[in-house]
């Protein structure tokens, strides 16, 4: 048995509540070791040395190098105390704060056990309820529809079928965003996520100037209202984007700063090293390599309530959902407990999502973020269906490692994307194959978290990275009877309606090159197979639900069949 490889951790992504009476526990062993069982031996911290009770634990994640065993336990007492039995070759171990040992001592189990000494109730995760059963669609203001025609159209200088320049505007705005909500209703949309409308110059908006002003170019807080109101009507949630790690140089506070130095009232809000700004020497910190972009300083209380107030102001006046957090890993702790503090007084079930590329298991303890954009997920589509990198067992460890992070409620609410503004198309990664995108979408809508769509994925829409992955909708370009657009309604659907894809527990395995998930709730059972091996897959599938490229029970390759288990 591999001693090294044993691992927990108390009050973690590894021991966690799941309600105020309920905890979910984790232990980390060796990929290669067997166990005769594996169990908790648990108990209430004050009479744990005479009285124990003992539940067995399952295998339930499989890594390349590591394996998870899960047990979630209803307690009668919540002051709860435990140690892991370990039975591996005949042979007992156990195994708590002290290391693996042969033997234990329950009189001095008050020293080296692990505990969650008590679970308050304001600590355990909150799943914002209106998640479930949502498909969103992501919408780059400028690019996807011109409704207000009245407006003052001279900035536009890019037409539908044109490659965008870092500086092209289409002249999209809210009012071509109402306009097509019939259609998004359709499609089966129920969710959608606005890049900035905020005043700005740029056409992504990402340098706000003006929080409280909605851009002309996209219309005005009447436009927001209504489309906000009509969304509602329509069963559509609307978060917004947030920009808060940094501003626009224009910003009326950084401007007073340029002016008067060190003595403007405004001089703690950004981080300046020396008295005055130097936007040639760029003695201040900014967003990535933009002098443009000055960096807020969070630190500072007075910013903080500037832009909580602000988070406010949408939920409460607009009736927004949440709040998508631009740059959000850039930004303090403390400030994003502040913030979810204050939103959620307004409204409990504002949904915040955070744009964090990498692990963020620090900030989804359930004081700051709901969820995060899931690029590890991207990054996993991107190795097995774009790329071709990983075969089907190398992609089920590694979309198991992604579900190791975090505690499963907190899985429940990630945003799993294929692309963003931020990425290639994956239409375009995959080299414009129908039937790999096909089994991303798959895969997408079948995983644990919520579907993110990128606009244009009906299309499918081309693009490479930033600009030209922010091509205009051409809404004459889809083929509404294609296999394509058929599928990825079906797919639409079937997440909007299935509870299993919703709620269900997750099992991911491989079986001769060929990857399956599957996903329980209650008695039902929902499998998605994806066959992306170099050889066609045959097997007598049960009750299917969607498929492409599924003849006679012969799954050929860069298939995938959902179906259910009887």
């Amino acid at each position: 048995m591999n001693k090294q490889a044993i691992y927990h951790e108390g009050d973690s992504n590894l021991c966690y509540p799941i309600d105020k009476n309920t905890i979910t526990l984790r232990l980390r062993v060796a990929k290669e070791d067997v166990f005769d069982e594996i169990k908790v031996i648990y108990g209430n911290k004050y009479d744990y040395y005479i009285k124990q009770e003992e539940i067995a634990m399952s295998l339930k994640y499989e890594l390349e190098l590591f394996k998870y065993y899960e047990v979630t336990i209803k307690l009668r007492d919540v002051r709860f105390v435990y140690i892991f039995k370990l039975i591996c070759e005949g042979k007992t171990y156990y195994f708590c704060e002290d290391g693996v040992l042969d033997n234990y001592d329950f009189s001095f189990a008050y020293f080296n056990c692990f505990q969650y000494p008590f679970i308050n109730d304001i600590d355990v995760p909150k799943y914002v309820d209106w998640l479930e059963n949502r498909v969103f669609y992501q919408i780059f203001v400028d690019r996807f529809a011109c409704g207000d025609k009245a407006k003052d159209q001279s900035y536009i200088n890019l037409k539908v079928d044109e490659i965008p320049k870092p500086t092209s505007f289409y002249g999209g705005d809210l009012r071509g965003i109402i306009n097509k909500l019939d259609y998004l209703s359709d499609l089966g949309i129920n969710a959608l996520y606005l890049t900035p409308i905020f005043s700005s110059i740029s056409n992504h908006k990402y340098d706000i100037y003006d929080y409280y002003k909605v851009d002309s170019q996209f219309g005005s807080s009447l436009d927001l209202k209504e489309l906000i109101e009509k969304c509602h009507e329509r069963n559509i949630k609307v978060i917004l984007d947030a920009v808060f790690n940094h501003c626009s140089d224009r910003l009326k506070e950084f401007q007073d700063v340029l002016k008067n130095g060190s003595n403007s009232p405004y001089y703690d809000w950004f981080i300046i090293h020396g008295d005055k700004v130097d936007q040639e020497k760029v003695n201040y910190e900014i967003f990535s390599i933009c002098n443009y972009l000055p960096k807020f300083n969070t630190s500072n209380k007075e910013l903080r309530k500037y832009l909580i107030e602000i988070g406010k102001y949408y939920v409460r006046e607009f009736d927004i959902d949440g709040w998508r957090l631009d740059v959000a890993d850039e930004v303090s702790h403390r400030f994003w407990q502040e913030f979810r503090n204050a939103v959620k007084e307004i409204k409990p079930n504002c949904f915040l999502v955070a744009e964090n590329w990498h692990n963020s298991y620090t900030f989804l303890r359930g004081d700051q973020f709901d969820s995060i954009m899931n690029y590890a997920f991207t990054k996993a589509a991107i190795d097995y269906l774009g790329l071709n990198k990983k075969n089907a067992l190398e992609i089920s460890y590694q979309l198991n490692s992604l579900l190791i992070r975090n505690n499963d409620i907190c899985n429940d609410m990630m945003l799993n994307l294929l692309d963003t503004h931020d990425t290639d198309r994956f239409f375009t990664t995959c080299k414009k194959d129908f039937d790999l995108l096909l089994c991303a979408l798959a895969l997408q809508f079948c995983f644990k978290g919520i579907p993110g769509l990128y606009y244009g994925i009906e299309i499918p829409l081309e693009g490479g990275y930033d600009p030209d992955n922010r091509r205009p909708m051409n809404f004459s370009k889809i083929n509404y009877d294609s296999n394509y657009y058929k599928t990825l309604k079906a797919l639409i659907n079937l997440r909007t309606t299935n509870k299993a894809l919703a709620k269900g527990d997750i099992n991911i395995l491989a079986e001769d090159d060929v990857l399956y998930i599957k996903r329980k709730y209650l008695n039902k059972c929902v499998t998605l197979c994806i066959n992306n091996s170099n050889k066609d897959y045959r097997k007598i599938f049960n009750k299917i639900l969607i498929s492409n490229k599924l003849e006679n029970n012969l799954l050929k390759k860069k298939g995938f069949v959902i179906y259910e288990e009887v």
